[in-house]
């Protein structure tokens, strides 16, 4: 077995010599990977938003069923 040399080994793929991964304009990397592109709807349902709006919503069920059994009857009815 041979010594290795003190060179660091590079992480997550070597890249051949004189050739960069960098994107280039036409969305490609030069060495012919394409780059994906992520579309944002621009009106409709987002999901980080769905799930913060679904989470508030529950806090409030469960705040309003704590008030309702605290109480002893609905918010709306008078006692």
């Amino acid at each position: 077995m041979t010594d290795a040399p003190d060179r660091p080994i590079p992480r997550g793929g070597a890249k051949p010599p004189g050739r960069s991964a960098a994107p280039s304009a036409a969305g490609r990397t030069d060495l012919g990977t394409p780059i994906p592109v992520q579309r944002l709807p621009r009106w409709g349902f987002h999901g980080h938003t769905e799930r913060l709006n679904g989470r508030l919503a529950m806090l409030g069920f469960v705040a309003l069923v704590v008030v309702e059994w605290t109480l002893g009857h609905g918010l709306l009815i008078r006692p």
